[in-house]
């Protein structure tokens, strides 16, 4: 497998590990997306100057509301945190 494909592959195996502790494996529950962020982007929670931030954002993640982050939501949040390292690390 080419680099990006292994990537790719990554992403899913680390959505379906954290996903259904709840019983869904098809989406992640707030719990389970505040775990997989405290285990996987430990440096995102360093950033935020206090825990409600991180709430925020992980509210923000949710956005058809069914307070459920489904893999499309995953997948925004990774390309969204991807853009601006990458922003970050340019400048």
């Amino acid at each position: 497998m080419s680099h990006l494909e292994m990537a790719m592959a990554t992403l899913i195996q680390t959505f379906d590990q954290y996903a259904g502790s709840d019983g869904k494996k098809s989406t992640l529950s707030k719990a389970e997306v505040k775990t997989l962020v405290e285990k996987e982007l430990p440096g995102l929670l360093q950033g935020a100057k206090n825990p409600d931030e991180v709430d925020k954002f992980l509210k923000n993640l949710d956005l058809n509301r069914d307070s459920e982050v489904d893999f499309q939501e995953f997948i925004m949040l990774i390309g969204a945190l991807t853009c601006a390292l990458h922003d970050h690390f340019c400048k």
